[in-house]
């Protein structure tokens, strides 16, 4: 459906901030930055927003892509050796992930679904804390405000109502940050969606919705459950949308920084469907060749978002020996500490289960917590009958 058009640069018309002239067009070409060839390219209305990005950033976002491949990589070993229960790889959506990151302050606040591991590496989650989750020891995998980022939502679309909710707040408190929702295609499809769109266009929320247009709902086509652009869903509840080269990491980056100076400014939300696609499987569960045309992946391959900056870095003289050898060592370096934290990490105590369900005492869940621990009691279990003596 889209495939075609990654091929074009943007020309969208049209100046920072002025959504009126190039946002939400039925039939607008994609904002794009860098050609899928390498080439970098212009374009009026977005190029302000990264004119101040340096050879030296550009390398660095070439290194977090490479290294959030690399923990992909690493993580779909460790689910296929038995290490981990599940997981969701974000292969080929780099670029829609670390250019988005990259744009947010400390201050604003991410509300991810469960895809959004490369997110959560920018952020400076702790890699063993990625894995928590997916190795079932622990509902959820660390402090949302130690780093300003909610755990991953599993519930489809839930954790756009938690970004509305939050930036409604934002709004109350006063304070300039931005909170930001990351889905997919599918989600926009849920009622969670629309909901939290109606509530932050009727209020003006200094809110993102940051819909990645990966093509696959498991195994349904974008196609088949919208037949016009995603970003034209968002035009329909009066929230500015633009649709980006989602495997153009500067594209993305402009877009991101482009809304979240709209929302600081109490321009109200705004809607980015970048467009990528998901070259893996949905999870480690799934097996796309059920569902997917082989020649489909190859062109989208051609599109690859972390060959596509090295080719621009080859252009501009930047891609020395030195630099990738860099390059390729943090990445093992990361992979190491990531595997090491997973298999080495503890298994969770039986009663651990009734920790962190509710911030304050509840009656109801201490009476399960008394059940199961003189259930566990009844076998001999040492944890549970030190819960029972001190009772």
């Amino acid at each position: 459906m889209f495939t075609d058009e990654l091929g074009q640069g943007g020309s969208a018309a049209g100046g920072p901030g002025n959504s009126a002239e190039h946002h939400g067009r039925a039939g607008e070409t994609l904002v794009q930055l860098i050609t899928p060839g390498g080439e970098r390219v212009s374009h009026p209305a977005y190029d302000p927003w990264v004119q101040d990005v340096s050879d030296e950033q550009l390398g660095s976002l070439y290194e977090d892509m490479v290294v959030i491949r690399r923990i992909d990589t690493e993580a779909t070993a460790l689910q296929r050796q038995g290490e981990l229960g599940l997981w969701p790889p974000l292969l080929g959506q780099e670029a829609s992930q670390v250019g988005s990151a990259r744009a947010l302050r400390e201050d604003d606040f991410i509300f991810s679904s469960y895809r959004e591991n490369g997110v959560a590496y920018c952020r400076g989650v702790d890699l063993t804390d990625i894995l928590k989750v997916w190795r079932g020891n622990a509902s959820a995998g660390w402090d949302p405000f130690t780093i300003n980022m909610a755990t991953p939502q599993i519930i489809i679309g839930a954790q756009t109502l938690h970004a509305t909710g939050y930036a409604m707040g934002i709004q109350n408190d006063g304070a300039d940050s931005v909170a930001i929702t990351y889905f997919g295609d599918g989600a926009t499809s849920e009622g969670d969606v629309n909901e939290a769109m109606v509530f932050a266009a009727s209020f003006q929320s200094p809110v993102i919705f940051f819909c990645q247009n990966n093509h696959w709902a498991i195994s349904e086509p974008v196609r088949l459950q919208s037949h016009i652009q995603l970003a034209d869903r968002a035009t329909g509840f009066g929230i500015p949308s633009v649709r980006v080269d989602g495997n153009d990491v500067l594209a993305v980056m402009a877009a991101t920084r482009e809304a979240l100076t709209r929302a600081r400014h109490g321009g109200g939300p705004t809607f980015i469907e970048a467009v990528t696609y998901r070259m893996g499987p949905h999870t480690t569960a799934d097996d796309p060749t059920r569902y997917r045309d082989a020649n489909e992946l190859e062109d989208w391959a051609a599109k690859d978002p972390i060959l596509r900056l090295k080719s621009l870095l080859e252009r501009k003289g930047l891609l020395t020996g030195d630099f990738e050898a860099g390059v390729a060592a943090k990445a093992d370096a990361v992979a190491r500490q990531m595997r090491a934290g997973c298999i080495s990490m503890p298994d969770p105590e039986p009663m651990e289960i009734f920790k962190h369900v509710y911030s304050t005492p509840n009656s109801w869940l201490e009476r399960q917590e008394d059940h199961y621990s003189r259930y566990l009691a009844s076998f001999g279990n040492p944890e549970a009958a030190a819960e029972e003596g001190a009772r």
